[in-house]
């Protein structure tokens, strides 16, 4: 499985537009090669070099396993395309972009598409981005990791 950007190749620099420092908005992202038997996708973001722990960006789950990638964007209408969030590290749900503390340096974004083998994660009320990787986790086919960096 393979997951890609139009707007920022695996190890480059992820537009300003994508982060805090911009507009915030979701990536556009698709991908390919699923295996057989996928009934649903996550999509997580995460910050491995945050200072204090792992920052999780994005949860975006119960997406479509006919589904081949979201606009950009998608994060401010998930309900429209059917597809659910969870509360991020910044303690809200949706897409929360790139925002590394001023001066910290080089950070990689990893975005990762989980391909499940059932169509709903039942990870409970209002779950965090942890809660649905640990539940999607499960129930996984295969994993496709997509990298980008920012740098403030």
């Amino acid at each position: 499985m393979q997951l890609s950007s139009s707007s920022f190749a695996n190890g480059t620099t992820i537009p300003r537009r994508f982060t805090c420092d911009g507009e915030d908005r979701s990536p556009p992202l698709g991908w390919t090669g699923a295996p057989a038997g996928t009934g649903s996708f996550v999509l997580l973001c995460d910050d491995p070099d945050a200072p204090a722990k792992i920052w999780h960006h994005w949860a975006a789950y119960d997406i479509a396993a006919d589904c081949v990638g979201l606009a950009e964007g998608a994060a401010q209408h998930a309900g429209k395309q059917g597809f659910k969030q969870a509360t991020n590290d910044f303690r809200r749900p949706g897409y929360g972009g790139p925002c590394p503390p001023h001066r910290h340096g080089r950070h990689r974004y990893h975005f990762r598409l989980l391909a499940l083998s059932i169509e709903h994660l039942p990870p409970g009320n209002d779950p965090s981005c942890q809660a649905v990787e640990r539940e999607a986790r499960k129930h996984l086919l295969a994993e496709a990791v997509l990298v980008g960096v920012y740098e403030r």
